[in-house]
């Protein structure tokens, strides 16, 4: 069993999985999944992890936190959807919502409002009612609280009615 890391860094499955780890942020359960394909079970696995995090390749908080403002710059999720995505990557709840604080509340709530609107726009033929229920289970899937939902709605409508 390889368990001193000066051994563990010797071997090419260290290069392979440091590689790995260096392209890219990744959670605990990603890289034991990776070792797992390169044929590193158990206590070996557990090993080579203890290994990258002493020498800062793993790290579950950065990764956390690199997850969450990637999902919600990049892919517009809301809060919610990225928390049960960190739930399944097995990211403590600590992290999480040290991930989520990342996230700028004014950045956040534009982010919804702009979406809004261009949902709004898209969807002109429909009821009142209608339009608002449909905008609600929409921004409620993409992970958005209902009281965001609530604040952002209320703003447009607003807006729309000083028109």
């Amino acid at each position: 069993m390889l368990s001193d890391c000066n051994q563990i860094k010797q071997s090419e499955i260290w290069k392979k999985i440091t590689h790995y780890c260096a392209y890219q942020e990744r959670c605990h359960q990603e890289v034991k999944q990776k070792l797992y394909q390169l044929g590193v079970k158990g206590m070996q696995a557990d090993a080579y992890i203890a290994c990258l995090i002493q020498e800062n390749y793993l790290n579950e908080e950065r990764f956390a936190v690199q997850f969450a403002l990637g999902k919600f710059r990049i892919n517009k999720w809301g809060k919610r959807k990225i928390e049960m995505a960190l739930q399944q990557k097995q990211i403590s709840a600590y992290l999480i919502r040290k991930a989520l604080q990342h996230i700028d509340t004014d950045a956040y709530l534009d982010a919804l409002k702009k979406q809004m609107q261009v949902k709004l726009s898209q969807n002109k033929a429909r009821s009142l009612p209608e339009l608002k229920q449909k905008i609600w289970s929409y921004f409620l899937q993409r992970g958005y609280e209902a009281a965001c939902i609530e604040q952002a709605w209320n703003t447009l409508q607003h807006l729309k009615d000083a028109y």
